[in-house]
């Protein structure tokens, strides 16, 4: 395993603007990086940025919208380290004693035990191994389903036409929003990451989804359904340790998003890496026991999410010689950072599905491990391996693949394929 990395490819050059130093913190003299100097390439090349900075050390006070001024860390060791420091806390109101703004209601992102460990119970047997054992066949019914809607063409945009819809329909199927409403909530879900002009993502979220989420709790109570929101619903009306209407709310938003975003990016990205590397693809239909391993390659190499969400302090924490400070300072985890450090994964920009990828964090670790992550796994096996059977000579129709203008997630904007070679 190599302890260095060399420079990549696409890293800055001397025309390339270099980040600028702002800002001294009273701690560690450490100089505030601006991020935003590196333009399109924050979004389009995160990677090159990632390797600049575990070179320097790993951690840094930068400059990154939308979060401002935040400690970032970005070594694996250390990121792992501070997935599993209980000193660092998920709530921002109980760190820093200000209400954050854009809060709907606290959720497992947000919460800290016991509170993190109450929700959690709440609603961990919907993805417990038992319960998704039941939902495989579902999954592949809803999967065949979205690739006889496709059979008939010869070129599709493999994310809308795809695995867009197969996701949406899965975890709308598992919550139990109504078919009529998927379509929308999707467009929802999307605008909430990227605002469309004039409208901000809090005025999103409590002008159009907490109306509609409202509306869907209220429908869960006049009507008996065994989907996992009218469960939650039932629950909350019935037994005294269950979740308030606004805990109710945030917990219908967080499992809505993120439980469809992840999945739809590991479905096209898997895809995508395969497409690229024939000559894995070749071993992989040859040995579908390796499916597993691509899927966990998939999630190392270009994890759905590139940050964790925040951590705050609540005593000073130490990385490496530096000394973050206490009283609710911001912390952001670089999980795709982590990913690919040459400290931990040999080669780690290549895509090698025979890869050791034990350690990999695209889904977090600790207590706030992503609770759908089996879910998202079982999912994207399913859908990938669909794919490549029912067409064996798909195959890439364009040359060309950008990157969604985001932070937030890690996945493209379409994926051109073609379906017959």
């Amino acid at each position: 395993m190599t302890s260095k990395q060399s420079t990549p490819k696409n890293a800055t050059s001397p025309t390339t603007p270099t980040p600028t130093n702002k800002k001294r913190t009273s701690m560690n003299s450490q100089a505030t990086i601006d991020l935003t100097t590196y333009g399109e390439r924050l979004t389009t090349e995160p990677y090159t940025i990632f390797a600049e900075l575990r070179e320097k050390a790993p951690v840094h006070l930068v400059r990154l919208p939308p979060y401002g001024e935040i400690w970032l860390i970005v070594g694996h060791n250390e990121v792992n380290a501070a997935l599993n420091n209980p000193t660092l806390s998920k709530n921002g109101l109980r760190a820093t004693r200000h209400l954050l703004p854009d809060t709907i209601g606290e959720t497992m992102l947000t919460s800290d035990p016991p509170q993190h460990t109450r929700l959690r119970r709440l609603v961990s047997k919907e993805f417990s191994a038992r319960r998704l054992t039941q939902l495989r066949p579902v999954i592949q019914q809803i999967t065949d389903a979205h690739l006889d809607a496709i059979a008939d063409h010869d070129n599709i945009d493999l994310i809308n036409n795809y695995s867009l819809p197969l996701s949406l329909t899965v975890i709308t199927e598992l919550l139990g929003v109504p078919q009529l409403d998927r379509d929308t909530f999707h467009r929802w879900s999307q605008q909430i990451i990227t605002p469309p002009p004039g409208r901000t993502r809090a005025e999103m979220i409590h002008n159009d989804l907490l109306d509609y989420l409202n509306r869907l709790i209220q429908q869960k109570r006049e009507e008996a359904s065994d989907d996992l929101f009218g469960a939650l619903v039932r629950a909350s009306d019935t037994t005294q340790d269950a979740l308030s209407p606004s805990e109710l709310r945030a917990m219908a938003l967080l499992l809505l998003s993120a439980g469809h975003e992840t999945t739809l990016n590991l479905i096209a990205t898997g895809v995508l890496m395969l497409l690229r590397h024939p000559r894995q693809l070749k071993e992989l239909r040859h040995d579908w026991s390796l499916l597993d391993a691509t899927i966990e390659e998939t999630l190392r190499r270009d994890a759905p999410l590139l940050f964790s969400t925040r951590r705050f302090t609540t005593d000073p924490y130490t990385v490496g010689t530096t000394v973050i400070p206490g009283g609710g300072t911001p912390i952001l985890l670089a999980l795709a950072s982590a990913n690919r450090d040459p400290t931990q994964f040999e080669k780690p920009d290549a895509f090698d599905i025979h890869r050791d990828t034990a350690g990999h964090l695209a889904f977090g670790h600790g207590i706030h491990h992503c609770l759908g992550a089996p879910l998202a796994r079982i999912e994207g096996a399913i859908a990938i391996r669909s794919l490549l059977e029912r067409f064996p000579d798909l195959s890439l129709a364009a040359d060309h693949w950008d990157w969604q203008p985001t932070l937030t997630i890690r996945g493209l904007t379409t994926l051109p394929v073609s379906l017959r070679g």
